[in-house]
């Protein structure tokens, strides 16, 4: 008897698209092809240039357009303005699920997702120690990675047999960020957020914000890592610029 045939998926991902309020109408047929050439659609973090909710508004327009699931967090853009409740309100819909510390099933995936936060790599990694704004800075971190950690949890409590998938906006190993100023690493993203991709066992983990980094990644057990922030897909080439994954 033949062995049935193992279903696939095809994981459409970008991030730091940006949107504007003058970009009605820019976005149709990007999210028209996206749909033709994917199952679902991973957006990972800033959505919006400056963190309106007018520009989260202009989004939600333009991804009427597009017919597959979207799956998307915030990035550090969209909280310029300090209205993240406004910007979800505006873009959630049956189609469309913004992710902070949760997860959602499509097909045999589970995409589970956090914005993310800055503290450095590996041994560079900022530690909780002095003055109380670093503290802070790195409770962040910790407290991102902890709601990561929790969603893949969930995850595999009440679900059996799923592929795991990470959406994020800050990158969780320092591969990735290479290409951009040193300097700037620790603002880039924090190696606590590998820690449970390794734990949990994930297949592959999506960011953005390093524009321009370097495509892909792995971390110390193995987990791909990539790093799909709009302007550096259209620096490699992609056009149009998203990347498929298939799992």
């Amino acid at each position: 008897m033949a062995k049935a045939k193992e279903h696939k998926t095809k994981i459409a991902a970008v991030g730091d698209i940006h949107v504007r309020e003058t970009d009605r109408g820019k976005w149709k047929e990007y999210f028209k092809l996206v749909s033709e050439k994917a199952d679902v659609l991973l957006l990972c973090g800033d959505l919006t240039d400056t963190g309106r909710v007018s520009e989260a508004e202009v989004l939600a327009e333009e991804l009427k357009n597009c017919t597959i699931p979207v799956i998307a967090v915030l990035g550090n853009h969209d909280y310029e303005r300090e209205h993240p409740k406004g910007i979800r309100k505006a873009l959630v819909s049956e189609n469309f699920h913004l992710l902070d510390g949760d997860y959602v099933i499509i097909g045999d995936v589970g995409f589970a997702g956090v914005k993310g936060f800055g503290g450095g790599f590996d041994k560079a990694m900022l530690g909780m120690f002095g003055e109380q704004m670093v503290k802070s800075f790195v409770q962040e971190a910790v407290d991102e990675s902890l709601k990561l950690d929790n969603a893949l949890a969930r995850l595999d409590s009440e679900h059996t047999n799923l592929k795991k998938i990470a959406v994020l906006h800050y990158a969780p190993i320092k591969t990735t960020v290479v290409g951009e100023p040193e300097q700037v690493f620790p603002f880039l993203g924090c190696s606590r957020l590998a820690e449970p991709l390794n734990r949990r066992g994930v297949l592959a983990a999506f960011h953005g914000h390093a524009h321009v980094g370097t495509l892909e990644g792995e971390t110390a057990k193995g987990v791909k890592v990539f790093n799909v922030s709009k302007p550096l897909l259209q620096q490699e080439g992609y056009d149009p610029q998203v990347y498929i994954l298939e799992v």
